[in-house]
């Protein structure tokens, strides 16, 4: 295989894995997209941030971001609080709500990407793991 070859072959299967995530989230929980699962995902790694931060590190819209936000405060998943240094901005953290929910679809991924890699022998897995991080790496550092 060529070096052109298989960029279209990374390119097309990354594609094709991007849409199965969506699809996979919405059937996991069908109030929470893979843009909604991911923006939680964040609040708890993070223990809240401002949406500005959001759109900064996933490199979106403002307004995108603050349509995500309303609906994810809407379903009771997330809230605003005062940044206790700035009482001028909010702060989004995840409420009990979003926590569990976040919890119980993180729980749901884990398991259907172990059933779909569960054939692969460890040194694949850790191959694999690396080649995605040094892509996400890559991307992140342009």
């Amino acid at each position: 295989m060529t070096g052109d070859t298989a960029v279209e072959t990374i390119q097309r299967e990354m594609t094709t894995f991007a849409r199965r995530a969506r699809a996979t989230a919405g059937r996991m929980h069908p109030e929470l997209s893979l843009v909604s699962y991911t923006l939680l995902g964040h609040l708890e790694e993070r223990g809240g941030c401002r949406s500005t931060d959001l759109a900064a590190h996933y490199a979106l819209d403002k307004s995108t971001v603050s349509r995500q936000v309303a609906a994810l405060e809407r379903a009771g998943l997330i809230e605003r609080r005062l940044d206790p240094e700035d009482h001028r901005v909010q702060v989004l953290h995840l409420t009990e709500a979003g926590t569990r929910i976040l919890a119980q679809v993180t729980e749901s991924r884990r398991y259907a990407f172990r059933e779909r890699l569960a054939g692969w022998p460890e040194e694949d897995l850790a191959r694999f793991a690396g080649y995605l991080l040094r892509y996400n790496a890559a991307a992140s550092d342009s």
